[in-house]
């Protein structure tokens, strides 16, 4: 019964046109971002920075390159927008809809009919990193050729340049970490939507948590406590990029984060079983 449901509630989230918002705008920044990349100079700083590290640049000026450079704006700043609006709405839109009364009715315990939920968001989170990773390859793809892997995030102090099949494996580790992020905003939003809130509120208080951490995260004179941060643990997907990678660092974040999740979630329980909806 239990996988019934889960079929139905991912059969309800993927009917509602909503949850493609997302999807859409990915494939729309990521064409872009293309375009700029194939038709201006954008490039320019790469190949010099390459050249500078004595590296040949025209094989890293890749499409695999130009998919981790798409990678990084899109995974800060509209990865947490769109699975914010799913998690959001989960449970708030049926509350507002009046089917959460009717739900409820039958024989089964808002324990399970949350944990259905979560996890449909969960799921609907991961299908959202995967076709972010394949748009990104697809549409650079078409404008780049096929080579090694240069990646610089000053921010985490990496500079890498990796052979095309090694770089592969990178990009493809990083979206399998990205989806940590994507959960735990989703359950983030989804803890505020079991609460007695509009939908759009409980995406905005979501998304404003996120953005407050990412605030605390880069003022200057916090830095010796990043890690007490949300967000730090979040960027745990481009630790991957890394000569050699602090799978420790990686651990620890995905060991919070899966605290975090587990927090979020007994919260949501706890104000959804407080709450009066069958009267």
């Amino acid at each position: 019964m239990f996988f019934l449901q889960l079929r139905n509630e991912l059969w309800k989230l993927f009917g509602k046109k909503r949850t493609y918002i997302g999807f859409v705008m990915f494939l729309l920044a990521q064409n872009i971002i293309a375009l700029v990349f194939k038709f201006t100079h954008a490039s320019s700083p790469m190949k010099r920075m390459l050249e500078s590290a004595g590296h040949a640049a025209d094989p890293f000026i890749s499409g695999l390159t130009i998919a981790t450079i798409m990678l990084v704006p899109v995974a800060v700043f509209l990865l947490p927008l769109y699975v914010s609006l799913v998690g959001g709405d989960l449970v708030a839109k049926e509350a507002e809809d009046g089917t959460l009364r009717m739900i409820l009715s039958r024989p089964i315990s808002r324990g399970r009919l949350l944990a259905v939920k979560w996890l449909a968001g969960a799921i609907f989170g991961v299908v959202l990193c995967v076709a972010l990773g394949v748009f990104g390859l697809a549409f650079a793809g078409l404008y780049f050729p096929w080579g090694g892997l240069f990646v610089w995030m000053p921010e985490q102090n990496i500079f890498g340049v990796f052979g095309a099949n090694s770089g592969l494996w990178r990009y493809l580790a990083a979206h399998v970490m990205l989806t940590t992020e994507a959960v735990s905003i989703m359950a983030l939003a989804f803890m505020f939507s079991c609460f007695n809130v509009k939908p759009a509120a409980a995406t905005i208080l979501g998304l404003s948590l996120v953005f407050v951490s990412f605030i605390l995260e880069h003022i200057p004179y916090f830095a010796d406590y990043r890690d007490w941060f949300f967000t730090y643990h979040l960027h745990l997907w481009q630790l991957v990029f890394a000569d050699r990678a602090p799978w420790w660092r990686v651990g620890q974040s995905l060991s919070l984060l899966a605290g975090f999740n587990a927090t979020f979630f007994a919260i949501g329980l706890a104000v959804f079983h407080t709450r009066d909806i069958k009267s």
